[in-house]
């Protein structure tokens, strides 16, 4: 099942936690990047938890644009594994940080947060001094 499937059968409560992650770090997800003077991956902070924008396909990257109001501009994008954003960019961050994937879909958006089994566990908020917390 593709990762969009995936996502879901996790918020209709018949899906597998394993397989999600699994979908997720094997996606080839559009991540757009950010206008202004940092550049980068487009992210927002929220609770302390930069969160990195990333969409299934241009459709949903489509729907975000709306969303904010900026779908009459040219959206430019990266298109990155899943599994590469949380081993490879989330430990760049200035602080925790996760994937929020297809934000605009109110019943199609999935959280990756920066916990352990998700990201690095020396990324992960969840895991101190190489412990995982109960």
């Amino acid at each position: 099942m593709e990762l969009t499937g995936e996502i879901a059968a996790i918020r209709d409560g018949r899906g597998d936690p394993a397989r999600l992650i699994g979908e997720f770090r094997r996606a080839a997800l559009l991540v757009p990047l950010a206008d202004g003077p940092e550049g980068g991956l487009m992210s927002a902070v929220s609770g302390g938890i930069r969160w990195i924008y990333a969409f299934t396909d241009e459709e949903a990257l489509a729907r975000f644009a709306q969303a904010r109001g900026e779908s009459g501009r040219e959206w430019e994008f990266l298109s990155v594994l899943g599994a590469r954003l949380v081993d490879a960019v989330v430990p760049t961050a200035d602080r925790p940080a996760g994937v929020a994937v297809n934000v605009a879909d109110a019943d199609g958006s999935m959280f990756f947060p920066p916990v352990a089994g998700i990201v690095p566990d020396g990324s992960a908020v969840d895991v101190v001094d190489g412990v995982e917390a109960a």
